[in-house]
């Protein structure tokens, strides 16, 4: 898998998200909004900012970590839709979104990114949703 030695997680998204779990390439980690149950994953590989940065082997395995975070997510929310993406326009280390989406949720049928202010998860419902994704895992 991907070098780990220098990997350093971006201060935006350690601030905007909590940890869920290590998988074998990258950190899983929650958004800190209550509006959309949403997931990034981080692969833990020094200065990748692109998909195409990442050894072959590595893109293979973030496509396989994302397909199992979907497909998990979809389970424990019973969403309509996920949506994933990996962006990187604000903060430019390679991360991927995985977020359920509902019809008539807040922005439905529009993208999640810059629909109003993130409305941050209460102690309680955080530890709910992260201890069913880990059990999940």
């Amino acid at each position: 898998m991907g070098e780990t030695t220098a990997f350093q997680l971006d201060d935006r998204l350690a601030r905007d998200s909590h940890p869920v779990s290590r998988l074998d390439l990258c950190e899983l980690r929650l958004a800190n909004d209550s509006r959309w149950p949403w997931l990034i994953l981080v692969p833990m590989v020094a200065d990748a900012v692109e998909i195409h940065d990442l050894r072959e082997g590595d893109q293979l395995a973030l496509a396989r970590e994302t397909a199992k975070v979907a497909q998990l997510l979809k389970k424990i929310t019973g969403c309509t839709k996920i949506n994933s993406g990996a962006l990187g326009n604000v903060v430019r280390q390679l991360h991927v979104h995985v977020v359920a989406r509902n019809e008539g949720d807040p922005g439905w049928p529009g993208p999640i990114w810059g629909h109003g202010k993130a409305e941050p998860y209460d102690e309680a419902d955080r530890q709910k949703l992260i201890g069913a994704i880990r059990e999940s895992l």
